[in-house]
């Protein structure tokens, strides 16, 4: 069975190069994340980034991530966290499609990283009493998403070896029929 190879070569590495992003291939991601379907248009995705070389805003980033995300997200080229607005703008009523949406927008920004010749990682794991705080982000307007880490994948025998192992195995997907039912 044939897909595009822009989906089937997108991985969530954990070893980095030093290769940085320039500011037209930042801004594609975003412009990918831009065109996201989303309930009635709404788009209730924000962003947040920073790139590594501005080392105060970045370690912002890392220091909101659970530390065995930490160990390997500090090397990246950029930090992004995704947020979602609670609520349509439209009457107020709650937008209970937001996250769905965004992690739309978060797909095609990652697979336009893939397209650039990077790989983003997404990340659940980090402390989000600390990124409300260190953001200043409206807990009650906004939930947080994930942090994704971006950057051109790097050599996995510089990881620890805990890391090392879980990158180093051939990749496995769930079989078709583990997640598809056909209703007659």
């Amino acid at each position: 069975m044939e897909i595009a190879q822009l989906i089937s070569t997108r991985w969530s590495p954990r070893a980095f190069s030093d290769e940085p992003l320039n500011d037209a291939q930042v801004k594609s991601l975003f412009e990918a994340a831009r065109w996201a379907p989303s309930s009635m248009n709404e788009q209730p995705w924000m962003y947040f980034y920073a790139h590594r070389e501005d080392a105060g805003e970045f370690n912002m980033f890392i220091d909101c991530l659970l530390p065995g995300n930490q160990v390997w997200a500090k090397k990246s080229a950029l930090i992004i966290l995704s947020t979602t607005k609670k609520s349509f703008d439209r009457k107020g009523r709650p937008n209970r499609h937001a996250m769905h949406d965004t992690g739309a927008a978060n797909v095609l920004l990652c697979l336009q990283a893939n397209h650039l010749g990077y790989q983003a990682h997404q990340m659940g794991g980090f402390n989000p009493g600390k990124t409300y705080e260190t953001f200043g982000i409206d807990s009650a307007k906004y939930d947080l998403v994930s942090f994704i880490a971006v950057g051109k994948p790097g050599d996995p025998s510089t990881l620890a070896d805990d890391l090392k192992k879980s990158k180093t195995k051939a990749r496995k997907r769930k079989e078709i029929k583990e997640f598809v039912n056909r209703i007659k």
